[in-house]
């Protein structure tokens, strides 16, 4: 029997082999993007999961607000981890990494800027799994100035020696050892390092300050632990070990600190969590966003159903043309369940084709679509899951394409179909009328979705930020030049093409997050500290990155107290209260006794973009400093080439032997907005797909209301109707059911794109413009499809369609 009915599904395939075409075609595409999108949606699903413990292992945070600035912190104090072990005997153990910057390593001849450097604790080893493959694992990290490499990062060093052993010179020191290379960490991980520099090196990893927030800290829990009962305990905990430090350093008693509108809060956080659920100060990587794997898993859902929408349209829109076989079937003896797994073979030998089509179209798309996401996906074919899931996925699909017209064929009576009394066509088809505007609905959410997107992306790229990030040059690490930074900043500035030079640690970009509390005055109380971004700056900086000064003055030579002076931005005047800051004094504290220095403010720069559009611009403060990380050129040519070789050539001169790297602000402000960018791109791929698939369902559907209607297309020709008229007999039901699709979809896209948008402190709108657009254009593409078969019909011969009556 099973055989009989693939035969009879083969020969339907060849018999009708244009919509044949239409139906694999729109599942195969369908099913390629949804598999596509499962691989990116499982991948980002499976972070933090592939280490025994993964499910005790936590990492600490704090949060809390100084008199009304909030902060939200993957860091805290050094000794936070150790004080949970010793206190709560569900915590077994605890581990700590602290960012190292980006040092530069030298071996041998060889000397590179280790973007994946990181400070470890020898823990960290055991409760991430790092497994060492060259090295003493229990001793890797223990001793001062050890290094352990992953595998990557072993061959970029040594190539094919063994690293074991090795000295190199790190950061200028050249007595640091390489004790050990680890198997290199799998990428679904919230860290990526290559090198690791044991704890002991660092003097801060032992002082033992709750307030100095600078460690990410982890703890594992025996299983099953009550952390609602730990967190209870946390409040306590705090007062203990913070409240002397509030007292010494804010000069009140905890109570006070509560009472006067600042807080801490102490939690845990699971690791496996901190991928998607977590953007917060002090993070390791750029997360991701589970909103997204929600986005994407709904476009991958909705995808697959407007392909099997497709199927289902074309299917019971032929029901006249295989209602006479079900009738002489059903007369000869055929009992419905037969008819029902025949109709099902049939859409089960589609889905199989489609699915073998789906993983070809997959597998050559993957090496655009990872350059697209950001990833390393592969195709996992050897998977027994991956097996199982495209067999359930055959079969399911099938009998989710195909149940709706096998049941709707098999029930045909058979005296009214041989009769020729079943009536069909689009005004009949009550169902897919329903099922195309659903098609359309989805494809004019996504249309619009994307529009939005490019519009926030649109208005980011063209905000007045408050400084210029065009044609600034960045010269990186400009400490390598040493003692002739200075020098080097001079000669670059007599350049004709260099309008002004700076000197700083510090850009416009979220990634410069140094804090500090500030008071209002000299004498710590309860009411007068700020918790305050601050950079250091020299002389040049505000005029270089074009920044405007609202109040007061710039930073001048002229002024020797200008060493003790500070520029605001507005941000941080109202969070003081000034009326008139220039003049006033602020102070924050300089060492751990808490000595409290004093800076006279001598002007007030206006509010700009340091962070992202998603967050509010926050209190900072510019203080005079020596700074050397970046020599920043504002510069008034478009030959770059010509001026990066000079600039090149005065490196060479000044810095010699050392690496010369340069960027432009510009660049780093659009890598800022890369997640968005690639929403952007992927929206718009999948609305153009989900609109391909659509249309080509409609264009089946079209063909077969065509064909049904080509007599009364006859008869209306005979009788005078010209080709504009039976155009518009024929197209007016589509355009009836995008009009309806449109009124459905418009709102739920207004309703879900609104909620992103609140995302972001400055957005734009969601301008009717976008919603006329996506109207005109759902309705131009439905009547294009429409219109060929319409045409056809229109100006068919009539004499051929009427010959037989």
């Amino acid at each position: 029997m099973i055989k009989n009915y693939l035969k009879v599904a083969i020969r339907n395939l060849f018999r009708n082999k244009f919509y044949s075409l239409l139906n694999i075609s729109g599942l195969a595409i369908g099913i390629a993007c949804c598999l596509l999108i499962v691989l990116f949606v499982t991948d980002e699903l499976s972070y933090d999961r592939y280490y025994e413990d993964s499910n005790e292992t936590y990492r600490l945070t704090m949060a809390g607000a100084l008199n009304g600035s909030a902060f939200d912190l993957a860091v805290v104090g050094d000794v936070v981890g150790q004080t949970l072990v010793q206190d709560f005997p569900e915590v077994l153990k605890s581990g700590r990494f602290r960012g190292g910057g980006s040092p530069f390593i030298k071996s041998g001849e060889n000397t590179f800027k280790e973007e994946k450097f990181i400070w470890a604790d020898q823990s960290i080893l055991d409760i991430f799994d790092i497994k060492i493959v060259q090295g003493d694992p229990e001793t890797a990290l223990i001793n001062p100035k050890s290094l352990v490499m992953s595998e990557t990062g072993a061959r970029k060093y040594f190539g094919n020696e063994d690293p074991v052993g090795q000295i190199v010179e790190f950061g200028g020191a050249k007595d640091y050892k390489v004790t050990g290379v680890y198997e290199d960490i799998p990428s679904n991980t919230h860290f990526e390092f290559d090198v690791l520099g044991s704890m002991e090196t660092r003097p801060d990893s032992k002082q033992g300050i709750w307030l100095s927030m600078n460690f990410q800290t982890y703890v594992v829990t025996t299983p099953g632990a009550d952390l609602e009962k730990m967190a209870s305990q946390f409040p306590d905990m705090l007062k203990k070990y913070i409240g002397p430090e509030v007292k010494k350093f804010m000069q009140m008693e905890w109570e006070e600190m509560e009472n006067n509108g600042t807080s801490l809060a102490f939690a845990i956080q699971p690791v496996a969590d901190i991928h998607l659920h977590s953007d917060l100060q002090g993070e390791l990587g750029t997360n991701g966003d589970i909103s997204y794997v929600y986005i994407f898993s709904a476009i991958a859902f909705f995808i697959l159903l407007i392909a099997c929408i497709n199927f289902m349209n074309l299917a019971t829109a032929r029901s006249a043309h295989r209602a006479k076989e079900v009738g002489v079937r059903k007369v000869l003896g055929s009992v419905k369940s037969q008819l029902v797994g025949q109709f099902l073979a049939e859409s089960i030998l589609i889905s199989l084709i489609s699915f073998v089509l789906a993983i070809a179209i997959a597998w050559i798309a993957l090496p655009y679509y990872n350059d697209l996401a950001g990833k390393q996906l592969t195709i996992p074919f050897g998977s027994p899951i991956f097996i199982g899931a495209m067999l359930a996925g055959i079969f399911g699909v099938g009998f989710l394409a195909g149940s709706y017209p096998a049941f709707f064929l098999s029930a045909f009576k058979p005296v009214a179909v041989l009769k020729g009394s079943l009536s069909n066509g689009m005004k009949s088809g009550a169902l897919r009328s329903v099922l195309v505007v659903i098609q359309f609905g989805t494809s004019i959410i996504l249309v619009i979705g994307t529009l939005v997107i490019l519009n926030q992306l649109d208005f980011i790229q063209n905000k007045n930020l408050g400084y210029e990030r065009d044609q600034v040059v960045i010269i990186n690490d400009a400490f390598l030049a040493g003692s002739n930074v200075a020098a080097l900043k001079t000669e670059l500035e007599s350049f004709s093409e260099v309008k002004s030079a700076s000197l700083s640690g510090f850009l416009p970009t979220p990634s410069n997050s140094n804090m500090n509390v500030f008071l209002k005055g000299l004498v710590p109380d309860q009411n007068n500290q700020v918790l305050i971004f601050d950079w250091t700056v020299d002389y040049e900086y505000v005029e270089t990155l074009g920044m405007e000064i609202a109040q007061g003055r710039n930073f001048s030579r002229d002024f020797a107290t200008d060493s003790l002076g500070v520029i605001i931005n507005e941000s941080a005047v109202k969070q003081f209260g000034f009326t008139d800051p220039i003049g006033e004094t602020i102070g924050t504290f300089i060492d751990l006794e808490g000595t409290v220095q004093g800076y006279k403010i001598v002007g007030v720069v206006k509010d700009f973009h340091y962070e992202t559009l998603k967050n509010k611009i926050a209190p900072l403060a510019f203080r005079l400093g020596n700074s050397t990380g970046l020599l920043n050129l504002k510069v008034n040519t478009t030959d770059y080439p010509a001026l990066l070789r000079k600039v090149e050539n005065s490196w060479a001169n000044l810095a010699p032997n050392q690496p010369f790297e340069t960027t432009f602000l510009d660049d780093r402000f659009k890598r800022m907005y890369e997640d968005e960018q690639r929403l952007g791109q992927v929206f718009g791929i999948f609305a153009t797909l989900t609109i391909v698939v659509a249309c080509l369902g409609l264009f089946g559907l079209a063909a077969y209301t065509a064909e049904n209607r080509i007599k009364e297309v006859g008869i209306r020709k005979v009788l005078g109707a010209n080709v504009g008229q039976l155009v518009y007999l024929l197209s007016r039901d589509i355009g009836k059911l995008v009009i309806v699709a449109l009124v459905i979809g418009a709102p739920l896209a207004w309703y879900f794109m609104n909620g992103w948008l609140q995302g972001f402190e400055y957005r734009t709108s969601i301008g009717w413009t976008i919603f006329a657009f996506t109207a005109g254009g759902s309705m131009l593409i439905a009547l294009l499809t429409m219109t060929y078969q319409s045409l056809r019909a229109a100006t068919s011969n009539p004499v051929k369609s009427l010959r037989t009556e």
